[in-house]
Order: C-alpha cells, then sequence, then structure tokens
C-alpha cells in the first residue's frame, strides 16, 4: 500500500501531550510537550497529567501545524489515540480532536496505542519489516509477543501473566532509590555492571507467556536482606546491581521471543514500546541479527517512547484503508488488543 494522505495525530495517553504531521510516510512534525509536575512523585499523578494535557493541547497543535508548514484545511484527516490510557488524559486528546475534526468538517480516526508502537516502523526513514512479522512491545503498561500479519492483522502470541517488564524496571529503581523515571536509569548504570554479578532465578511460565511479579519480589528481598548487613549496599554496588537486574528482565524477553521465532519460523523481528529504547535491549538484539540471522528492526529512539508520530501512520494506514471514525467513538482506558 501506497501512503499519500496528510494526517494531523494527537497522543495524549499519559502524561505527555504530543502532536504530529505526517505526509504519506514522512514526518513533517512531531512535537511532544513534556510534564515535569511528576518527577517529584516518583510516578505520573492521573489527575495532574489530564489537567496539564488540558493547558498545553492548543499550543502544541499550533506548533505542530507551524513547524510542518500545514494548513489546517489541507488535512485529511485527524488521528487520535483513543486508548488503552489514563481515562482523564485520553479525554482530554479525545475530546479536542473530535470537537476541532468537526469544526474542520475533517474525519476522524481513532487509534489503539499499543498498534500504533507497532506501527511506527512504517515511518521514514527505514523500510518497513516485510510480512508476516514478530514484534516485542514492551512499555510501563503492556509486555506482548505480536504476530503481525498485516498493518491491519495482528495478533497477540504471548503476553505477561502479571506485571509489565517496564512497570518492573521502574519498580527496581525505586527500590534502589533512582530517580524516576527509574528505566533509564537502571539502563544507564548497567552498562558499567557486571550482568553476572548477582544471580536471580527466572520465573517458569509456560507458552509464550511471561512474568515479572516474582521477579520483582525477589529482588526486592534480596535488596532487604543486604542492606540488613550493609546499609551502603545499594550505593556501593549500584552498577552492579542495576546491570543484574536488567540482564535477568531482558533475559525473559529474549527467551520468550526466541521461542516465539522457533515456533513460528518468521524470523523478521521487531521491537516496539517505550523499553525498545533500552540500550542493553537493542545490543541483544543485534547480536541475534549477527548469530541467527534474525532480519531485525530496531526504532529510531524518538519513535521508543509515547509520540504522535506512531498514532499518525497509524491513522494513515486505517483511513487509507477505508476506515472513519465516528462521534460515538469514545476514549477507553482498557481498549481490547
Amino acid at each position: 500500500m501506497r501512503y499519500n494522505s496528510c494526517i494531523l495525530a494527537i497522543e495524549s495517553s499519559c502524561d505527555d501531550t504530543s502532536v504530529a504531521v505526517i505526509q504519506g510516510r514522512k514526518v513533517l512534525s512531531n512535537v511532544v510537550a513534556n510534564q515535569a509536575v511528576h518527577v517529584g512523585y516518583g510516578g505520573v499523578v492521573p489527575e495532574l497529567a489530564s489537567r496539564a494535557h488540558t493547558q498545553n493541547i492548543v499550543p502544541t497543535v499550533e506548533a505542530a501545524l507551524k513547524a510542518a508548514g500545514v494548513a489546517p484545511e489541507a488535512l485529511d484527516a485527524i488521528a487520535y489515540t483513543q486508548g488503552p490510557g489514563l481515562m482523564g488524559s485520553l479525554h482530554v486528546g479525545v475530546a479536542f480532536a473530535k470537537a476541532w475534526a468537526y469544526a474542520l468538517g475533517k474525519p476522524t480516526i481513532p487509534v489503539h496505542h499499543m498498534h500504533a508502537h507497532i506501527l511506527a516502523h512504517f515511518l521514514e526513514p527505514g523500510d518497513p519489516p516485510q510480512l508476516p512479522f514478530l514484534c516485542l512491545t514492551v512499555s510501563g503498561g503492556h509486555t506482548q509477543l505480536v504476530r503481525v500479519n498485516d498493518p491491519m492483522a495482528m495478533e497477540v502470541i504471548g503476553s505477561t501473566r502479571d506485571d509489565a517488564a517496564g512497570e518492573a524496571f521502574d519498580k527496581m529503581a525505586k527500590l534502589m532509590g533512582l530517580p524516576y523515571p527509574g528505566g533509564p536509569e537502571i539502563d544507564r548504570l548497567a552498562s558499567d555492571g557486571d550482568p553476572n554479578a548477582f544471580a536471580f532465578t527466572r520465573p517458569k511460565v509456560e507458552g509464550l507467556d511471561m512474568s515479572f511479579s516474582g521477579l520483582k519480589t525477589q529482588i526486592l528481598h534480596f535488596l532487604q536482606r543486604e542492606l540488613q548487613s550493609n546499609p551502603g549496599f545499594v550505593d556501593e554496588r549500584k552498577h552492579d546491581i542495576a546491570a543484574s537486574v536488567q540482564h535477568a528482565i531482558l533475559d525473559i524477553l529474549l527467551s520468550k521471543l526466541e521461542a516465539a521465532v522457533e515456533s513460528t519460523g518468521i524470523r523478521e523481528v521487531a521491537i516496539a514500546g517505550g523499553v525498545s529504547a533500552n540500550r542493553g535491549l537493542r545490543k541483544a538484539l543485534e547480536t541475534r541479527r549477527e548469530q541467527l540471522g534474525w532480519n531485525v528492526h530496531i526504532p529510531p529512539m524518538a519513535y521508543c517512547t509515547d509520540n504522535a508520530a506512531m498514532i499518525a501512520i497509524t491513522g494513515a494506514i486505517q483511513y487509507e484503508s477505508g476506515f472513519r471514525g465516528t462521534i460515538a467513538d469514545s476514549p477507553n482506558p482498557r481498549l481490547p488488543f
């Protein structure tokens, strides 16, 4: 399929307000308004997030249009994140998108946030993965193995049974006293640590599903035990702790990804979601490209975390397939895959 439409997209599923404009597969603008207000709380505060979206959305839309050099009348459609996400945050983006599109006389395209993470691989400058492909989608709220038969036909073949891998990274960082967001801090410290310094057992889960809650509990007890005998343990060994924690989490993810490749015979492999920015994960995928002959697709850093460009390309694919939203479409924080 050739993509030619001009789409403006709004992403407001969590704590960042993002607006992008694309033409075909080319990103003309991708503006993100970050919310620093959550740093002091060690996590996202939903009420503060929705208030900040209300303040940020109009200037962010204006900035995206200006950067793209596109007039609102030239847009073909307005795409927006319908879910999953925080209800208040989603509501701001959905309400604005539908009202603004109605005023402009443009159609709306509701987009599934996790579909969009996967379809970010269809943005320029890279070539899209060949179909079918496998995608390991890992974020703070989701951990899934997805078989992509077509951009409009995806199937979850494995997922976490409890906590997401990204949430596990953030929880471990919090236990170590690291600043929020914790995942990138674990990744940064791990680069100078020994991944085999401390051994943690892996959960035994049949099939392609995963589990991280038991690992989190195990590491919590490990830190409590070590701190009782040495209060300075975390500060003294933080690089090795981070490297060992990251090694354990990535080992769970990659072992299931290898099993998925073996069971499906699909060697076209992609990663997506916020944790796809993790340097350890990206390096491990490159190693498997060389050793196992996988055709690996790793997204640019700008398209790993939540952004509106991924919503825009997903909206473009749906729009050019003939799909249109309706005024009755509503935000859904637990939107089924």
